[in-house]
């Protein structure tokens, strides 16, 4: 099945993201503690992160032309993430530094018998993005524009810019924010994970969840992530179901959820159809797997290609 929607060109990048960035404490563990117990750590790292700025990472390496919009304080944590998205060749000129505001971060815990982790993580205020703080020309600029909603006002701002600017909006959704109800409608591809559409929708059924996500926001695709599953997708009255890979290894899941979406916005920029799209994103977030950390196992696409093959 092929998109129906049409991607503007002759933009100067394919994706701008808006949304969040994070400095990532990585602390491995055998196996998780129990309540009230002692562990020695087996490795620990910091490492750049966050749900948009990753994705953005992903694209460009994939061989998109990328740009960031976000705030970071003023810190060595944001400065490191600049200059980790700037070593990529991510466009950083949409980024604010917050002056007396800490970067937001997160320690992750990886427990190493299954590479599954648990997060912790906060937020300084002083990072938030009000809309009249955005600039226009820092949205028009791309084909699509991908969003998480965490600043939930801007990023409604931010799709009705993109819209009127022929680009397609996406959303890389993983909580139920205050006013989220007032942006997903101005939202074309809705990527979820399993739970939260659970969550929005009211139900346990995973198809009649993304069928009531579609009839109350009108989204052109509704897709939830499953986990070693894979992910399905709700569009035009059909489901598409995409099955998992298996990893090359399993080092780590952290930041799988944002490779697949990085792997779908390759395939829309491609011209993919959406089952290639859909295939594409699990591989993607398969491969992602293979390092510790948010960013270091996402692919070129030279290894996307031969590992699909």
């Amino acid at each position: 099945m092929n998109f129906s929607l049409t991607l503007p060109e002759n933009r100067e990048f394919d994706v701008i993201g808006f949304g969040l960035n994070a400095v990532d404490h990585l602390v491995a563990i055998p196996r998780f503690p129990q309540f009230n117990s002692k562990v020695r750590l087996t490795e620990h790292r910091q490492m750049p992160g966050g749900q948009v700025s990753s994705a953005m990472v992903g694209v460009q390496r994939l061989g998109l032309r990328a740009a960031y919009v976000g705030k970071v304080g003023y810190d060595n944590e944001g400065r490191m993430l600049i200059e980790s998205l700037q070593k990529e060749g991510v466009d950083c000129t949409g980024v604010q530094i917050a002056v007396g505001a800490k970067t937001q971060g997160a320690v992750i815990i990886i427990e190493q018998f299954s590479g599954e982790r648990t997060i912790l993580w906060y937020h300084d205020d002083g990072t938030r993005i009000p809309p009249e703080e955005l600039k226009r020309e820092q949205i028009v600029r791309g084909r699509v524009l991908h969003l998480d909603g965490f600043d939930t006002a801007a990023a409604r701002q931010a799709a009705q810019w993109a819209h009127e600017a022929g680009m397609p909006v996406t959303i890389d959704l993983d909580t139920v924010y205050p006013g989220i109800d007032d942006l997903l409608p101005h939202v074309d591809c809705l990527i979820t994970s399993q739970g939260l559409a659970n969550e929005l929708a009211g139900t346990m059924d995973e198809r009649e969840a993304l069928k009531k996500l579609n009839e109350r926001y009108g989204c052109y695709l509704v897709s939830m992530t499953q986990g070693a599953r894979g992910a399905l997708a709700y569009v035009e009255h059909q489901f598409v179901a995409s099955s998992a890979f298996r990893p090359p290894v399993i080092k780590d899941t952290t930041g799988a959820g944002d490779a697949f979406r990085a792997g779908f916005i390759y395939g829309l920029c491609k011209g993919l159809n959406i089952e290639d799209t859909m295939r594409a994103a699990n591989a993607v977030a398969a491969l992602q797997c293979r390092e510790v950390g948010a960013r270091d196992g996402l692919p070129t696409e030279e290894e996307l290609r031969e590992f699909l093959a």
